[in-house]
């Protein structure tokens, strides 16, 4: 929608700057030792390994870095043992959230979020209280100066995305979970198409639009929880006025 921006676009431009300090790499590369423990150190043939390698690529963390998390996952036959989470809570004026987690104590991570779910004004509930709101997709965002949304649609439709939306300046491609690697393959194939970001993730069916102080507190809710360690994504059905961003320094 021209003149909003989702949370989802907001956060992205916030993982660029968290990858700078490492913090997003740090993230990052316990997901990968976890894929490479559970399913084996081979992408081709451990799925989710190649979900975070490509999560991994698309905030251009080092090749080194990724195949030393790799080594660490396939060589690591005792260590930390993690645990995949979802929480899913409310947040101010509403606002729905899901959470992804990993964790190596579910006993202190629980208690930590529900936390930040409730200093910043809502409150951590009950699985199935926010999922109905949300379908799990692959998602692409390629920046809106590469190509046209015509052109776009013809690439991307046909290797099994099921939408295409212009973002502020970046496209975002959507598609249902299985077809997430021809997706990837196939704009990383095409001539002139660079994949600013490429991951799995919960998206909002439909969403609200907050502004002034509502959304101000849904932002620092949603920062709150991404700059938790155990959190790996978290996703909310709102967006955000652009006069609002800008005056917030977004």
């Amino acid at each position: 929608m021209a003149g909003h921006s989702h949370w989802a676009n907001i956060a992205h431009k916030k993982a660029a700057i968290d990858a700078k300090r490492g913090k997003v790499w740090s993230k990052l590369s316990r997901a990968i030792i976890v894929a490479a423990k559970m399913g084996g150190s081979d992408p081709d043939t451990n799925i989710k390994l190649r979900y975070a390698i490509n999560d991994a690529k698309a905030i251009s963390m080092p090749k080194d870095n990724i195949e030393r998390a790799i080594a660490k996952g396939a060589g690591e036959a005792g260590g930390d043992n993690y645990e995949e989470i979802v929480y899913e809570g409310q947040g101010p004026s509403g606002v729905m959230v899901m959470v992804e987690i990993l964790t190596d104590n579910r006993n202190r991570t629980a208690p930590e979020i529900r936390k930040i779910f409730e200093k910043g004004g809502g409150k951590l509930g009950a699985t199935g209280c926010a999922a109905w709101m949300f379908s799990r997709k692959g998602i692409l965002t390629i920046p809106a100066d590469q190509t046209d949304e015509e052109s776009l649609m013809e690439i991307v439709l046909e290797a099994g995305a099921d939408d295409v939306s212009l973002q502020g300046d970046v496209f975002q491609v959507t598609c249902p979970v299985e077809a997430f690697n021809d997706l990837c393959a196939t704009v990383e194939a095409a001539e002139g198409l660079t994949a600013e970001s490429q991951s799995l993730g919960y998206l909002p069916n439909d969403t609200v639009t907050l502004s002034g102080d509502d959304a101000q507190k849904a932002i620092r809710l949603m920062e709150a929880l991404d700059d938790h360690d155990d959190v790996q994504k978290a996703a909310a059905n709102f967006e955000v006025d652009e006069a609002t961003l800008a005056a917030m320094g977004g």
